[in-house]
């Protein structure tokens, strides 16, 4: 169902292209890290204590595509230059997870501290809701010890009454000014930031307020409490993987680049 096409290497993971049977390329990829940068919220920060990076019997996390290209074209990620998209089936998002597993026969996501998938690569999961949905119940029903997390830019009319136990969700935030906000995701049917904060699951985790800063001024403590309650929400700072579409758009590196 999926071809394998290329593959990129580094030291706690690979991420592959990976081409569908009508020729629509999906990325995935297969990373690890040690079992403590679970405890984030704990420890107030996620960094490594030292080199040593773990292995895929602590945190195991695969990440997939819920579309082939995709049509929010946020002005810092590549996917919006792709020529085509289209959403992909329940079964090519499980297929991803199972060609992971496939690389990896000697690792039992069973035995694994976190076993982790991560609805963040390509596409936006809430425009092909009933597929994501559809590969979370079978990918559940194979490895029952999974978390699924998936990533939103929260689209108008979203139903997140089902995120619940070991399903967390993420908001992609990444400006309060609504203004800016719009021109970094320029998709026009989205929720706005004091909507977003009002979002409540039942997930076993807080939601995530993921915040790919490019404005050293937009990151104001007290303007993200005015919004996202602490009691429900987890702030997330996330650099800009560096693209053609981010470079073109002057962003850089975001504020990461200046701490």
């Amino acid at each position: 169902m999926l071809e394998f096409v290329r593959a990129k290497h580094f030291s706690n993971g690979s991420v592959y292209a990976l081409k569908t049977d009508d020729g629509y390329l999906v990325e995935t990829t297969d990373t690890f890290l040690p079992s403590y940068t679970k405890d984030a919220i704990s420890h107030n920060t996620n960094a490594l204590r030292s080199y040593k990076l773990g292995d895929r019997n602590q945190r195991w996390m695969i990440g997939v595509s819920t579309m082939s290209g995709c049509n929010c074209r946020c002005k810092f990620c590549a996917t919006g230059n792709m020529k085509k998209f289209r959403n992909l089936t329940t079964d090519e998002i499980l297929a991803q997870v199972q060609f992971i597993l496939d690389k990896n026969i000697q690792n039992n996501p069973a035995d694994s501290f976190e076993f982790k998938i991560n609805y963040t690569r390509m596409g936006e999961p809430f425009l092909n809701i009933d597929n994501v949905r559809g590969a979370i119940d079978k990918i559940s029903a194979l490895y029952p010890n999974t978390h699924h997390y998936i990533s939103t830019i929260g689209i108008n009319g979203s139903d997140f009454s089902w995120i619940k136990g070991n399903i967390t969700l993420q908001v992609s935030l990444h400006s309060l000014d609504e203004n800016r906000r719009n021109n970094l995701i320029p998709f026009k049917n989205k929720m706005k930031i004091a909507e977003l904060g009002q979002i409540r699951t039942q997930s076993s985790l807080k939601t995530t307020v993921n915040l790919t800063l490019v404005d050293k001024n937009d990151f104001n403590i007290a303007e993200l409490k005015k919004y996202f309650d602490p009691q429900y929400f987890f702030i997330k700072l996330s650099p800009i993987n560096p693209n053609k579409t981010s470079d073109k758009n002057g962003l850089g590196l975001g504020i990461i680049e200046q701490c």
